[in-house]
């Protein structure tokens, strides 16, 4: 059964290690702070990944990359994790890691809304469509009745909202530089490009607002770096490995609605883990979003 559907089987992995990816890196960020998180799993991931490449290519770095993959990865690198990276993780301490994934499922419609103005690529009716239908469950989810009030008030801080929506901003528009600049050249490869980008991009960022004292803290922080190392291994390693792996197997649409389900794999375990109220208007917009995302693949 499991080989007959080995791409589905996949991507189904790839939703669940998202899962425990998200919740890992929130659990840390609560703890060590976001942008301690954003560049050690950033460290942790590259080693993995290097590895790995060692391996299955006889290279631990991208030494075979031409000159337009480095500059169309290192851009992406800088606004995909970098500028992405840095609003999501801090929308994790302040909404959550489901509100803050469910607002990232925009990120495949604005890579869309990208590839047709960068790229030339096409968006016609269904990927509009998708795209408000996706924007519709996300602000079904922001909005609610507060205790005694009739009208509808948002229920999450502006900021966490704001930030999240950076975040998936930000992971869009890296989405379709990273095309550009992976043709003809590894996958694998390519991330480890955009990763290097992405450290030397946080390490400025680190100096210039002198916050290495806390990034050398963090590691002395027990439950932290188990939640950072989680959240590496099963993210940019086994996540990206997985996700090659199923649109190998199955049509890439298949794949990318069932990783999609990752904001509704979330809601049981922030309800548990995070003691967070989610109520049925904000699950609700969650799978209309979800559907959105499908629609765009389907």
């Amino acid at each position: 059964m499991v080989q007959a559907h080995y791409g589905e089987f996949a991507a189904l992995l790839v939703a669940l290690f998202w899962t425990i990816t998200a919740l890992s890196f929130e659990f840390a960020s609560i703890r060590v702070g976001s942008l301690a998180v954003n560049i050690i799993r950033l460290v942790i991931g590259f080693l993995f990944l290097s590895t790995f490449t060692l391996f299955h290519r006889g290279l631990f770095f991208p030494s075979d990359a031409g000159m337009q993959n480095w500059i169309w990865l290192s851009l992406s690198g800088l606004i995909g994790f970098v500028m992405g990276d840095y609003f999501l993780f801090h929308s994790y301490v302040i909404v959550g890691s489901w509100f803050s994934m469910l607002v990232m499922t925009l990120a495949p419609a604005l890579a869309a809304l990208f590839g047709w103005i960068i790229l030339g690529e096409t968006m016609d009716i269904k990927n509009t469509t998708a795209l408000l239908l996706t924007m519709g469950g996300i602000v079904l989810a922001m909005f609610g009745k507060g205790n005694g009030q009739e009208k509808l008030t948002l229920n999450k801080p502006v900021r966490g909202i704001i930030y999240a929506f950076l975040g998936a901003l930000g992971q869009g528009l890296g989405i379709v530089l990273s095309k550009k600049g992976i043709e003809g050249y590894n996958a694998f490869a390519g991330t480890q490009i955009r990763i290097i980008t992405a450290i030397i991009g946080f390490s400025i960022i680190i100096s210039l607002t002198r916050k290495w004292p806390d990034i050398r803290q963090a590691f002395s922080h027990r439950a932290g770096m188990t939640g950072i190392f989680i959240g590496s291994f099963f993210g940019p390693f086994l996540g990206v490995s997985f996700s090659l792996l199923a649109v190998s197997y199955t049509k890439a649409g298949i794949a990318s609605a069932i990783m999609a389900t990752v904001p509704v794999l979330l809601i049981p375990p922030s309800i548990i883990l995070f003691k967070r109220k989610i109520t049925a208007q904000e699950i609700t917009g969650s799978i209309i979003s979800i559907a959105g995302i499908i629609l765009f693949f389907v």
